[in-house]
């Protein structure tokens, strides 16, 4: 073997060598950047239980409301499971048609919210979920008696405890962050579709606990007082 092929020989297999080399880092390097580490945070990391501030002060300054509390899950920082329980109320006389309404029953939801952050230690939260509604209420609906100026007639009447029904869905945006130690402060967008309901023998409710006003569509929000347990 001459000196020439000695030393393309050796050249070779250095050159065979660092590639060698520079596979087996760069592997090593990826399996770190890739590595997914271990979630530190529980299964049930604890929960949380609610109350809505808006209801009662839309009952106060209006002819219906609701009062609501909730309690939520904490699953592993991401998911949240939750059950909301609300008494909604309204009394309400109609300057137009001179009808009178009257209503108030307990109402439920249960839903999934799910933490949209990145970070999910982080004390503040960002969430979307989904929620399914029901309530089943009686309603009293009257109008005073006067005698139609066409015909004569009497077009007064009344109906009491009338049974009506109503089930719905919503989609929830919101946030809280937390004020100090386990309180938090937070609001919540709520987009509500009607699935199934049934009225008053008399015609439409004014208004529907938890629903709110009547309609097959309507946008609603909650401002809520929470406590980290």
């Amino acid at each position: 073997m001459t000196l020439r092929q000695n030393i393309y020989t050796y050249i070779s297999r250095l050159t065979a060598s660092i590639a060698l080399l520079t596979c087996m880092l760069t592997a090593n390097a990826q399996g770190k950047l890739f590595r997914i580490e271990k979630d530190t945070v529980p299964l049930l990391n604890g929960f949380a239980v609610s109350v809505d501030a808006a209801g009662p002060i839309i009952l106060a300054l209006s002819d219906y409301g609701e009062y609501e509390a909730a309690v939520r899950l904490n699953l592993h920082n991401q998911y949240y499971p939750i059950i909301e329980v609300g008494y909604g109320m309204a009394e309400h006389d109609d300057e137009v048609t001179g009808l009178y309404y009257k209503t108030e029953a307990p109402y439920f939801r249960l839903g999934c919210d799910l933490n949209l952050l990145k970070k999910k230690n982080s004390i503040n939260r960002l969430y979307a979920g989904l929620r399914y509604a029901f309530t089943s209420y009686k309603v009293d609906i009257a109008r005073p008696t006067f005698e139609d100026p066409v015909w004569g007639w009497d077009t007064g009447f009344s109906v009491s405890g009338d049974q009506c029904n109503q089930h719905w869905a919503e989609v929830v945006f919101g946030l809280d962050t937390r004020l100090v130690g386990p309180l938090h402060i937070g609001w919540s967008v709520r987009y509500k579709l009607r699935l199934a309901h049934k009225d008053s023998s008399a015609g439409k409710t004014w208004y529907v606990p938890g629903y709110g006003k009547y309609g097959d569509t309507r946008i609603g929000a909650n401002f809520n007082v929470i406590i980290d347990i």
